[in-house]
């Protein structure tokens, strides 16, 4: 989300008193490490080198060690590297940090050891990070026979190769800092266990575990980043080897990526390669670059600072030889395993774009955009984690429940909820956005797809008091805040207040279900009642026979509000072909809200309206050459020239959502898939083929309509029920198979089947219930589909 406006802070000592912290923390008494430093004269952007020795006579059969720093570090045992890039963000909440636990079983060998770690203090808060405003590292391994803590016995250095490059640097929503790498004052192979270390100081003792300002230990809650090594860049605009004119290197990457640049050269000293990415600028602002001198002779070095983009531009000075380019991917860790593929290549096209987007904004949280930002807005989040149940493996989720739980830790003492988060230098809500997270696209949603009760019985309380700050007004609506930000979405057209309406409702909605699930049904009952309440209010007052418009908004009709009313259960049946129309002329939403618009129409079961909108709104964006989806509408070369926004933007994925849970009909009912359905809205399609990876286990869709019928084959997990509906529409089913046997024909049951349950047939729909197993339903049309 970009930043226009600015920024009303709240005095950041308020929010040391923030309201209980439920993330779990390392009992301090488990800590007897010290936090050590390299020096106490630190600056912005410091790199510290730390080594430490020692001899085993066997090797522990597990031997975890616990780390923490600030920022980020790298860490190699016996010269072989066992971490690239480790640490989060700070932090858990406004105080405290997070630690890593890593097995070095694999890694320790009997004799002598060395373990060698470099760290990377940004100094410098941002839109994800809350400096602590020192340096520090802490480490700590406890197994058999063996006992590792960082004290003073450690060795430590200021890495005197690292500095900040002059000129432009990042935009202040940034933490991270721009890398200039010396080779001519570097270290040499440092991290070898035969390096001679004897000259470097010890290193300086800070404090035990829990001394400020780094203060509680909270165990990370995700897994670490996944490396798929280094690779040679698809495509260069140059042959290698080649001696440089001083020109720029384009290497194209595969697609838009996290990545940290590598070069082999051979140069004469003091010649500055410059490194950026082609987002350098993504989002109209400065992002992070790097910059390389070189030494005398042969030399490889890999920047270790990740930037995204589709190509990485190398500025070689004139006589360098270059010999090699590489890059390594790494990012959040966890499975492209969900898939959706139908006979239309645009959607196909559309759903792996967003799923593209959606990983290039995960990594220490999710990301509005992974250049401008990096920054966890909530309304971005709410779009994202629905993408992650349909698309990513179930370790995704993990994300999810750490953005929850950050989102509750760092509410303010006045009960506010807001919005990035973590972060130094952001304290303001957006009340919509706030609703919407935890509200039933939000939280509820995480938990219907997970089934993890723990972190809704720990959240809950944090819903509850924020909801205590929206008020009704005499008329029984509710009364618009405008926060810190009052922003609902960009645009014109924008009907705000209708908006609050359908937010508060989808919030309410959200709290009964949290409130039942912890069986406090007195406080469901409430919500449920102010919820009614309110949707009559709604309709009384703000439905003017043809659309939902506020009574003193003078702009146009809002296809955002009028969408979000039937999202939020607002407007009824008999209003649906009104608003329909509503949907098929107006388009004032930017791609956050599109996606609601869709559900909308997907909601009054109308797919085809759906996806020719759908297609009419993405049509450039998904032509173009970019794998990921940009921040607004724009595409292709207007998108190289746009000065606001980015490249690959979060919220822009709603339609992998759709496309997975409409299209291909497949929704959990109950928590956990123990109970989902497949009740496939197809639309204009013929073919789809479709998986998810969910909690429950791998479930596969394939539909086929044809003239005279329509075929559903499903892999159901065990401990499951699907609720199956096989598509009719217009026409007059004839009969109906269950694995090559007939179980209805003619308005009557045939040959039961023990795990197949024959519902009902009404309203277009064949209902099935189904035990697990692999299953091949035929429908047959008594006369030929006219659809």
């Amino acid at each position: 989300m970009t930043i226009r406006v600015k920024a009303k802070l709240f005095i950041w000592a308020l929010l040391t008193l923030h309201l209980p912290n439920f993330a779990i923390s390392s009992g301090l008494s488990e800590w007897q490490a010290k936090w050590i430093g390299a020096t106490t004269n630190y600056t912005e952007n410091t790199w510290s080198a730390f080594r430490k020795c020692f001899t085993l006579k066997s090797v522990p059969k597990k031997a975890i060690a616990k780390i923490a720093v600030d920022s980020k570090y790298w860490m190699w045992v016996n010269g072989r590297q066992v971490v690239f890039e480790g640490g989060l963000k700070r932090g858990p909440n406004p105080n405290d940090t997070y630690y890593d636990e890593i097995d070095l079983t694999p890694w320790l060998r009997r004799g002598k050891n060395t373990i060698a770690v470099l760290t990377w203090f940004w100094g410098k808060d941002g839109f994800s990070h809350k400096n602590s405003g020192k340096p520090g590292f802490i480490f700590q391994l406890n197994a058999e026979n063996l006992v590792i803590n960082s004290d003073s016995t450690w060795k430590a250095l200021v890495h005197p190769a690292y500095e900040t490059p002059k000129g432009e640097q990042p935009n202040f929503r940034l933490p991270e800092r721009n890398i200039r790498f010396d080779a001519c004052r570097d270290l040499g192979n440092w991290t070898a266990p035969k390096y001679d270390d004897s000259t470097w100081p010890p290193a300086i003792e800070f404090g035990p575990a829990g001394a400020p300002p780094w203060n509680k230990l909270h165990p990370r809650p995700i897994p670490l980043w996944k490396n798929y090594g280094l690779k040679n860049y698809p495509q260069l605009n140059v042959r290698l080897p080649l001696i440089s004119t001083g020109q720029v290197i384009v290497a194209k990457l595969p697609y838009n990526a996290q990545v940290t640049p590598w070069l082999k050269v051979n140069a004469k000293a003091g010649q500055v390669i410059d490194i950026r990415s082609s987002n350098y600028r993504g989002g109209g602002e400065p992002n992070v670059r790097a910059e390389y001198v070189t030494k005398d002779g042969v030399q490889e070095y890999e920047s270790l600072g990740w930037f995204n983009g589709q190509e990485v531009l190398y500025k070689v000075p004139a006589g360098v030889e270059i010999l090699e380019l590489k890059y390594r991917e790494t990012g959040y860790d966890t499975e492209f395993s969900g898939s959706f593929k139908c006979d239309d290549e645009f959607f196909n096209r559309l759903w792996e774009k967003a799923r593209r987007t959606l990983y290039v904004t995960m990594r220490d949280n999710f990301m509005d955009c992974p250049d401008r930002e990096r920054a966890q807005w909530w309304g971005d989040v709410v779009i994202e984690l629905g993408q992650c149940f349909y698309s990513l493996s179930p370790s995704s989720a993990k994300l999810i429940r750490k953005a929850i739980y950050e989102l509750c830790n760092w509410q303010r003492p006045d009960k506010v909820l807001y919005s990035p988060i973590p972060a130094g230098n952001w304290t303001n809500e957006l009340p919509q956005q706030m609703l919407a997270s935890i509200g039933y696209y939000g939280f509820w949603t995480y938990h219907l797809y997970t089934g993890d009760k723990e972190t809704i019985h720990a959240a809950y309380p944090h819903v509850q008091d924020y909801l205590t700050l929206w008020k009704l007004d005499e008329h029984g609506l509710v009364i618009h805040r405008n926060g810190d930000w009052n922003w609902a979405d960009w645009g014109k057209n924008i009907d705000e207040h209708v908006l609050d309406q359908a937010w508060f409702c989808l919030a309410l909605q959200g709290a009964a279900n949290m409130a039942r699930v912890l069986g406090k049904t007195n406080d469901a009952s409430q919500y449920e009642t102010i919820r009614s309440n309110v949707i009559v209010a709604v309709n009384k007052l703000m439905w003017n026979g043809s659309t939902y418009r506020s009574p003193h908004y003078k702009g146009a009709t809002d296809d955002r509000a009028n969408a979000m009313c039937v999202v939020a259960g607002i407007a009824d049946q008999e209003k649906f072909p009104a608003i329909k129309k509503i949907l098929t002329k107006e388009y004032h939403a930017s791609p956050y809200m599109e996606k609601y618009v869709l559900e909308a129409l997907m909601l009054m079961e109308d797919p085809d309206t759906a996806l020719a909108r759908m297609k009419k709104r993405y049509d450039a964006i998904v032509a173009d050459e970019w794998t990921t989806l940009p921040e607004l509408w724009v595409a292709g070369t207007a998108l190289v020239g746009n000065l606001t926004s980015t490249r690959n933007h979060a919220w822009s994925g709603g339609p992998l959502t759709i496309l997975s849970q409409y299209c291909a009909g497949l929704a959990p009912l109950e928590p956990a898939w123990t109970v989902y359905q497949v009740r496939p809205l197809m639309g204009p399609l013929k073919k789809i083929n479709a998986s998810v990876d969910s909690v429950a286990g791998k479930i596969s869709v394939s539909l086929v309509l044809s003239t005279n019928v329509f075929m559903l084959d499903l892999e159901s997990p065990e401990k499951t029920i699907a609720q199956v509906y096989l598509p009719y529409g217009t026409n007059k089913p004839s009969s109906v198979t269950a694995n090559n046997r007939v179980i209805w024909k003619n308005d009557q049951l045939y040959h039961p089947i023990k795990s197949v349950e024959f519902k009902s047939i009404s309203n277009g729909w064949v209902h099935l219930e189904v035990k697990p197993g692999k299953w091949k339903f035929k429908l047959y049309f008594a006369y030929p589909s006219q659809s």
